[in-house]
């Protein structure tokens, strides 16, 4: 039986969503809403599930850190939201973080999501 290749970068991994078709991109609007890049959905955190957290360190510089999220919504659907962690955070205000707190957690595993 053949193994699975390991996925160990961010991009390795953003290649696997886009092509299962799984790249719809969950962004804070500017009104402090979380919509998806693929429709009009607005969502809350108890509309999603985060099930597959990564974190990415770089080499030599901590501006290099990221983390992705992926998440699923009460539809099925799902999605993700990307940011870099710590002080380098592309996410302006309180908002972000308190949305993010508030999404429940189940964790799944890699091959059920990519199979």
């Amino acid at each position: 039986m053949e193994r699975p290749v390991e996925m160990n970068t961010l991009s390795q991994i953003m290649e696997k969503l886009r092509q299962k078709g799984l790249d719809n991109e969950i962004k804070m609007t500017d009104h402090g809403k979380m919509q998806g890049s693929m429709s009009t959905q607005i969502y809350t955190p108890e509309d999603l599930t985060i099930i597959k957290t990564y974190r990415f360190e770089g080499d030599s510089d901590p501006g290099d850190n990221a983390v992705l999220y992926l998440l699923e919504d009460k539809n099925g659907q799902i999605g993700y939201i990307m940011d870099a962690y710590g002080m380098y955070s592309s996410q302006e205000g309180k908002g972000f973080d308190d949305f993010l707190k508030k999404i429940p957690t189940a964790d799944r595993d890699l091959q059920e999501l990519f199979s």
